[in-house]
């Protein structure tokens, strides 16, 4: 299925195009979901056993050798998978969304499709892949008894804003990466750094005094305590919030920016 597009430098045209090729982004997500999911009989469990061995290791770290350092928020093995699970979205998505048009070159050049879909096609699939792994963080809710409050209707909202900023990212690094080819390994050393610049393993309220800027200026700081409000209220900054919300469509119009210029030479090259 092909869906007539054109090279427009018009933001109107490009989200008309989008609109119309949603039967297609639609089939290639749920074509990666069945991949991801239905490969193994075990699929599901390998899609989350990533986090859940990240945060078995760093809850037994914080909480069983340093059994003095106070981090995060109590019960501190919840509080890792409400912050690895958008974690792992964000990472896998930065990934892949960069590598999009170099991955779906053939398919770029064979259909008649906003590009733009290529970048989607990763983010919207993480979405999905994060929704599916809410039964496991449900499940650590009510076995270490963590509580559950009203801020829960802020997770579609924090979703939102990731999906914002991950597209941005993505339609900023897709095109660069197709002509600068160092830019990939440069791009996966800021993506592990960002780990630990970003309160997953920690709260942001665990950041020594005078490093209050770092928390403000990282949305990811801002989206993640959206995604655990639901139940550590503490963790929401609403100026964070705020600040994540504006960075990530700052991203979004310039990563479209970069994306609408780059295009022509980016076809050219792939």
């Amino acid at each position: 299925m092909t869906v007539d597009t054109t090279v427009s430098r018009s933001p109107w045209a490009r989200v008309k195009g989008i609109w119309a090729a949603r039967k297609v982004l639609a089939l290639l997500i749920r074509r990666d979901l069945k991949v991801k999911y239905a490969s193994s009989a075990l699929g599901y469990v390998w899609a989350v056993l990533d986090p859940l061995l990240m945060a078995g290791v760093y809850w037994f770290v914080f909480t069983q050798i340093f059994q003095r350092l106070d981090v995060g928020a109590e019960p501190y093995i919840v509080f890792l998978v409400a912050g690895l699970l958008p974690w792992q979205w964000f990472t896998g998505a930065v990934n892949t969304s960069g590598r999009a048009l170099n991955a779906s070159a053939k398919l770029i050049r064979a259909q008649n499709l906003p590009r733009e879909i290529w970048v989607l096609r990763p983010v919207l699939a993480g979405a999905v892949s994060y929704v599916f792994a809410l039964p496991v963080l449900a499940l650590f809710v009510v076995v270490y008894g963590a509580g559950v409050t009203w801020y829960v209707l802020l997770m579609p909202v924090a979703m939102l804003v990731m999906i914002v900023l991950l597209t941005g990212i993505g339609l900023l690094l897709a095109p660069l990466i197709v002509l600068i080819k160092d830019l990939d390994p440069i791009v996966n050393v800021v993506v592990r750094l960002l780990f630990y610049a970003s309160p997953i393993i920690y709260s942001h309220r665990d950041l020594p005094p005078g490093y209050e800027w770092a928390s403000v200026a990282n949305p990811l700081n801002g989206i993640l305590g959206m995604f655990r409000a639901a139940f550590f209220p503490d963790q929401l900054q609403v100026s964070g919030a705020l600040t994540a919300t504006a960075i990530s469509f700052g991203f979004l119009a310039v990563g479209w920016l970069v994306f609408a210029r780059l295009e022509r030479t980016v076809l050219k090259e792939i």
